[in-house]
C-alpha cells in the first residue's frame, strides 16, 4: 500500500476521528451520546496508516510522493 494522504488530510481526518470519538464517549455532553460517533476509528486508522481505500478506488491522492 503506498501512502496516498497528505499531510493536511492526515490533520483533518484525525481532528474529525477524535471529535466522533469524543461524541460516542459523552466528552461534550451526555446528550451527544451515540453509538454513530463510534464511526470516528475510520477516519482515526486511515490517517494513521496514511492510506485510504477510497481513495485507492478513485485514484486520487493528497500526497506529493
Amino acid at each position: 500500500m503506498k501512502a496516498n494522504l497528505g499531510s493536511i488530510d492526515r490533520l483533518l481526518r484525525i481532528v474529525l476521528g477524535l471529535a466522533l470519538v469524543g461524541a460516542a464517549l459523552g466528552l461534550y455532553s451526555p446528550a451527544y451520546t451515540t453509538a454513530w460517533g463510534w464511526i470516528g476509528i475510520v477516519p482515526l486508522v486511515t490517517a494513521v496508516v496514511r492510506w485510504c481505500p477510497v481513495y485507492a478506488l478513485l485514484g486520487m491522492k493528497t500526497c506529493r510522493a
